[in-house]
């Protein structure tokens, strides 16, 4: 494993110089680590270079396992200290914006259920982007993202769980208003907007949506995802809007007391689903996914 250690070194620093005063030992000994390993598999795993040290292809391969494997003993580590704590073990998950917490306390409490020790799970946010190489990685156990052309999904699986439709939120004197009349972007795009970040999906579908209508896509105010001040915005804004999922929006009423505009609106944004790495799952990750799944399917329901 020091072995491993080293290799990751040497691509974080470039440096053998560098990684021996990192590691707290001679350059001499990371140069004999660095020529047994290489040995070992046979050919050159870095390339010398006037700008340092970089990866083969045959060291990008070894690299990535290298990072998997150290990633699962610390994925170990845990596991034994929750059972030590009386839990069964640790589940990484990671999770793309407006994904509803609802929806998570509720698979989270419903695995924890249907195990004999408590589970204790972790959750990562970021985007599809940034989790996805992570499951690969074995920093993660578990994505909720978007499932798109646009995602590399070699060397894993996924499941569709859900398609989330568009909702337009406002204040609620101003909500009223809105529905009142017909839809208009024109007007709307006067209104001051809360939006996510660019170049993200949900961001461009709604840009989408007014350059479908004719109309240039609005300037934000605010750029975020994070549902609870997106509420807080837009219930002491009486002119701010924002276009957001079903979910999210109604929970966004009930949290946040903002309204939902009656418009019909729509999009093709990619559907969340569910990646986990290629090969056996563990009992716990499964168990958290069958939950995820029956949740899913019983708000669909609910919906009609």
């Amino acid at each position: 494993m020091r072995h491993l250690v080293l290799l990751l070194q040497i691509r974080q620093h470039g440096s053998l110089t560098r990684v021996a005063e990192h590691m707290a030992t001679s350059q001499p000994a990371v140069t004999n680590a660095l020529a047994e390993m290489e040995s070992m598999f046979g050919a050159p795993l870095f390339d010398r270079t006037p700008r340092g040290m970089t990866p083969t292809a045959l060291g990008n391969v070894v690299l990535a396992r290298a990072q998997a494997m150290l990633h699962d003993l610390d994925h170990l580590a845990r596991d034994i200290e929750a059972v030590v704590a009386g839990h069964a073990t640790r589940v990484h998950v990671g999770v793309i914006p407006f994904i509803s917490g609802r929806t998570l306390a509720a698979a989270i409490r419903l695995t924890q259920s249907r195990l004999p020790q408590r589970v204790t799970m972790t959750i990562h946010e970021g985007t599809s982007d940034a989790l996805l190489p992570q499951l690969r990685d074995h920093t993660l156990d578990i994505v909720i993202g978007r499932a798109s052309s646009a995602v590399d999904v070699s060397q894993l699986r996924f499941e569709v769980l859900h398609q989330q439709k568009p909702r337009l939120i406002a204040s609620r004197r101003l909500a009223a208003r809105l529905a009142r009349g017909k839809l208009d972007w024109e007007k709307l795009v006067e209104l001051d907007w809360i939006l996510g970040a660019p170049h993200t999906p949900i961001r461009e579908q709604i840009s989408d949506l007014f350059l479908h209508a004719g109309v240039a896509p609005p300037v934000p105010i605010v750029e975020s995802y994070t549902s609870r001040l997106i509420g807080e915005m837009i219930s002491t804004n009486e002119n701010a809007v924002s276009i957001v999922p079903a979910d999210i929006a109604e929970e966004l009423v009930h949290f946040a007391g903002v309204a939902i505009v009656p418009y019909t609106l729509d999009w093709t944004l990619p559907p969340v689903a569910m990646f986990t790495r290629a090969g056996v799952l563990r009992d716990v990750d499964a168990t958290f996914g069958q939950s995820l799944r029956e949740f899913y399917l019983e708000a669909e329901k609910a919906r009609g």
